[in-house]
């Protein structure tokens, strides 16, 4: 089984850095399974001053973060840190996908702006394979 391609959503302090390291980011949409050597696309968090997506690149490590202790209500979370093997050529992020909020009609854009801009948080989560096509589009 090939690897799933991921997307994080995240403050990025420096957007052309050659590595990227994420501390107890929250999974959704599968985030959890995320693995070493798994294709990831770096966004750029525009509520914390970022352009959307910026970077794809290589997931080098994973680390899974227990529940902690009296905690009812927990979303996984994982370390990981990524490999930046592109730089985005073209600009995707809110604004560019504003035009597929809400919709349900199967395309890339709309499953992205679901699952990454519907809420401000970010978050680690699994995409289909012709969400991951669309993005490679960018580089």
């Amino acid at each position: 089984m090939s690897p799933m391609p991921f997307l994080i959503k995240s403050p990025v302090p420096n957007p052309r850095a050659r590595s990227f390291a994420f501390a107890k980011a929250r999974t959704m949409y599968g985030g959890k399974g995320i693995r070493k050597g798994d294709e990831i696309f770096v966004f750029a968090s525009e509520t914390s001053g970022g352009a959307g997506l910026i970077a794809r690149g290589v997931v080098t490590a994973v680390t899974a973060h227990a529940k902690p202790r009296g905690v009812a209500r927990w979303t996984p979370r994982v370390s990981i840190e990524v490999r930046r093997t592109a730089l985005a050529r073209r600009r995707l992020g809110r604004d560019q996908l504003k035009a597929w909020r809400g919709k349900n009609d199967g395309s890339p854009q709309a499953e992205l702006d679901f699952k990454f801009y519907r809420q401000a948080t970010g978050k680690i989560g699994g995409i289909s394979d012709s969400a991951a096509k669309f993005l490679r589009g960018f580089f």
